[in-house]
Parts: structure tokens; sequence; C-alpha cells
């Protein structure tokens, strides 16, 4: 069979079943990225053992939503890997990084209180192949901060914008910007702020067309959508 034809039959398999887990090894052949591990309300040693599993053969590995003892059972098996405290993620690196970038992610935060949400995207989005920008605590409480970012904001290939509370800024980038913008309302907020889903309605009424918005607290899933939509841009 052809070379393509050949990759697309490994694409559907293996998996690997741990007894508490099912590894789906080939999913960077079919998506672009491998498997990402889900540490909460996962053991340590789950964690660990899902994470060797998958860093076999020099691959690494990201796990988000780490906590204190998953990442002492982690720093335990691999000496390298990355702890990210604010984002609790966890990441070894490839032995072999990739040959290029896909290209520039903006993370832009509202305030100080949604950096853990913006740390978990920017890590994300570098473990995937993309160089990280940041442009922190330029909510639009003060609307003359976002503004002095105008420039990073243009040249971006697709902008993250994380608020919480009014869940306003999200409107303002995407007014500013021809790019794709994907918002991330967080859980921070005063009692009407309803623990996000405030942040999340105003996102999703953005008077901005083509906001795209994903769950409450999801930086993990705004990087990797921001993957793909690069992704797709380098395949074309």
């Amino acid at each position: 069979m052809a070379p393509e034809q050949a990759l697309a039959a490994f694409a559907g398999e293996p998996s690997e079943a741990l007894g508490f887990a099912t590894i789906d090894h080939h999913r960077a052949l079919r998506q672009g990225y491998p498997e990402v591990i889900f540490a909460e309300g996962k053991t340590p040693d789950q964690v660990a053992t899902i994470a060797g599993r998958l860093a076999e053969g020099g691959d690494g590995f990201l796990a988000t939503r780490t906590d204190r003892g998953h990442q002492d059972a982690l720093i335990g098996r691999f000496p390298a890997v990355e702890i990210n405290a604010l984002a609790r993620t966890a990441y070894l690196a490839p032995s072999v990084p990739a040959p290029t970038m896909l290209g520039q992610v903006l993370i832009v935060t509202a305030g100080t209180s949604d950096g853990g949400v913006a740390e978990e995207a920017a890590v994300t989005a570098r473990a995937l192949g993309a160089e990280v920008l940041r442009a922190t605590d330029v909510g639009v409480a003060g609307l003359h901060r976002i503004l002095a970012h105008r420039d990073a904001l243009a040249t971006a290939s697709v902008v993250i914008v994380v608020a919480g509370m009014d869940g306003a800024l999200p409107s303002v980038v995407g007014g500013l910007v021809a790019g794709p913008v994907i918002a991330v309302p967080t859980s921070v907020g005063y009692g009407a702020s309803f623990g996000g889903v405030a942040a999340l309605l105003a996102m999703l009424n953005s008077c901005a067309s083509g906001v795209t918005v994903v769950n409450i607290d999801n930086g993990f899933g705004a990087a990797v959508a921001a993957c793909r939509i690069l992704r797709a841009g380098v395949r074309s």
C-alpha cells in the first residue's frame, strides 16, 4: 500500500489497557498531538504509570490538573519534568523537539487572578508546538492597557483571551483583530459571577462576531483549539 494508506491504518491503533486506564498511543498520528493526562481524580501512582508509558521512546508527556502528590511522584520518576505550580501542569519535553513552530499564540489575561488558567493554556500551547506570547493584566477596567498591545494582537496567529468578572475583554479584542479569538471564561469574580457562568454567558453573547468560547477555566481546551487552527494552516 502507499505510505499515506499505511499511516492512516496505523492511526486507528494501538491502544494499551492498563486496567485503570487505556492509553491511545497513536493519537498524534490522527490529531497531531499525543494523549494528554488529566490528573485530577487519578492517584499519583496512576499518573506516573501513564506518564511512563507515554514517555517511552522519548516522546515526553503533558499532565494537567496535577496536585502536589502527582507532582512529587512525577519528579521522583522523571527528574527533568517541568512543574508549573500555578498552571497545575507537569511537562516532560520530547527528546527530539519539533523541527518548526506552528505559529504564534498570544495569551491575553484580563487580571492577575486569571493567571492559573492562562498558564495552563501557555504550557499546553508550548507543548503542542506553538510559540507563546503574553499580554498580562490588561482587563477592560483600564482600556489603555490592552491598546498598548495592538502590534502583538495584530501579528499573532491566534489570540486566547482569559477573563473572569464581567467577561468583557474578548469582545474588545475581537473587535481589534482579524485572526481567530478564543475566549476562556474563568471562575474569578464576586457573588453574582456564579463561578464563571456570568463571564461564560457574556462571551457567548459577544457582539464581536466569530469569537469562539470554551468552557469555564478550560485553558487547556483553548490551547488545543488554537493549535488545531495553526496546524490546519500548516497543512494547507
